[in-house]
């Protein structure tokens, strides 16, 4: 049976379980719940906290795992991304009083509080600043006005909380997370391989729709030019001469941009229809 870690509680909980049904897995019904077994899948899931997944994933207790990139690489574990799922995503950054560290640099010899270490310590290195890492386990953003730190690395979305502590963000990101399905480095166990193509498949299901529409034969090629599709539209001839039908797999971001084109060239009957689930 395959074992996969799911995060229990936090941002990536709810997404990473819709994510799972809509594969076609069953879920825990409650959340208290620390496991669920799909015995029609020959899967089960353990709920474990979001830190701890890659440690499991690599220890080879348990085949796969969900987590955040920015988690993955703080753990040091020896597992790898095998697939982004797009979403919890965030980017980590530096940040302090605005006017007082503007560079990477000048966090020589200065304290920087974080809760990732290890990813800090990092690419503090890789810049070749010998700087202090404080370690905290939440609520970052008050280090410095706490006199803990000189600046701070933490995860910033809308960069909300940080500028109500009076924090500037400077430097390039450290990491832009997301989360992302791992396994053991290394591992090759062809029994994951389902799981990961129904999570392609949901990824691509959310990423376009099917758009069928009539257009006159004259117009196909330009048509078929604003809806190439994965590997080809599907083209039939139509009752009334002279005109086909249409339908393709067109990105979801694109789709009213491209009906709008359809539609000058002279398509009509244009719908749009959403992908549930999807095999390419």
């Amino acid at each position: 049976m395959l074992r996969i870690a799911v995060p229990n509680k936090g941002s990536l909980s709810r997404s990473a379980t819709e994510m799972l049904t809509e594969a076609g897995y069953r879920q825990r019904r409650a959340d208290r719940d620390l496991t669920a077994v799909d015995t029609r899948n020959n899967v089960e899931f353990f709920y474990l906290r979001p830190k701890d997944i890659a440690t499991y994933v690599a220890s080879g207790d348990l085949d796969l795992g969900i987590t955040g990139r920015d988690l993955l690489i703080e753990s040091g574990a020896d597992a790898t991304e095998t697939l982004a799922l797009g979403f919890g995503t965030s980017t980590f950054r530096y940040a302090a009083p605005h006017g007082t560290i503007d560079d990477i640099s000048a966090l020589s010899g200065q304290r920087v509080a974080t809760s990732f270490p290890t990813l800090v310590t990092a690419d503090l290195a890789a810049h070749g600043v010998d700087a202090t890492v404080v370690r905290l386990d939440g609520a970052v953003e008050n280090a410095v006005g706490l006199g803990v730190a000189d600046a701070v690395a933490d995860v910033v979305s809308t960069g909300a909380t940080l500028r109500q502590a009076g924090l500037t963000v400077f430097g390039e990101p450290i990491v832009e997370s997301e989360a992302i399905l791992i396994r053991r480095r290394g591992s090759t166990d062809d029994a994951c391989a389902p799981l990961i193509r129904r999570l392609q498949g949901v990824l691509v299901a959310r990423g376009y729709v099917m758009l069928a529409y009539d257009v006159h034969a004259e117009a196909l090629d330009r048509a078929v030019a604003l809806t190439p599709g994965i590997e080809s539209p599907t083209v039939s001839p139509l009752h009334r001469e002279g005109w086909v039908a249409v339908q393709s797999m067109t990105p979801r971001a694109d789709v009213h941009a491209i009906m709008d084109e359809l539609y000058a060239i002279g398509a009509r009957g244009i719908l749009v229809t959403d992908i549930h689930a999807c095999r390419l």
